[in-house]
């Protein structure tokens, strides 16, 4: 009897700590995005460069990333998504690519996501839409966009 008194409270603990696991990752993703869009909006370069994981970068491969970071900012995004990698982006993650000035390079750490960003302009009548993806990692806990290093 005394046994099963205990069971129930350990089976209830684990069951509500289980909940509390699958409901961690969503809430970071979310603060994440958020925390991106607001920064983009506002035009808020230095919190959009602190998403940027720069251990090690190709100088010129960071330049890239900042500039094609803030092209565009102040605009509303209509939609920012952290969507998980197809196998054939983990792949394409994994390896080395041509880098700038013909270098190879690699990313520093392994991305598990991507971030996608869509902007919707109306001109007039007319309405335009671009749309731009970044792999993002997580390092410490945190998300990070990793900027390549040089292949040595």
């Amino acid at each position: 009897m005394k046994t099963k008194i205990l069971i129930a409270p350990l089976l209830l603990t684990l069951c509500c700590g289980a909940t509390e696991l699958r409901a961690g990752p969503p809430d970071r993703e979310q603060e994440f995005t958020a925390k991106y869009k607001a920064a983009y909006e506002a035009r808020d370069t230095a919190t959009l460069y602190s998403f940027l994981y720069t251990e090690g970068a190709n100088p010129m491969a960071l330049g890239f990333y900042k500039m094609m970071m803030t092209n565009g900012t102040g605009e509303k995004i209509s939609k920012i998504e952290l969507l998980d990698l197809t196998p054939q982006e983990t792949k394409e993650a994994a390896g080395v690519q041509d880098g700038p000035g013909g270098m190879k390079t690699r990313l520093p750490i392994q991305p598990t996501k991507k971030l996608k960003i869509t902007i919707e302009t109306k001109n007039g009548d007319n309405t335009s839409s671009s749309t731009s993806e970044s792999f993002v990692a997580e390092k410490d806990g945190k998300f990070v966009i990793p900027v390549p290093v040089t292949v040595k």
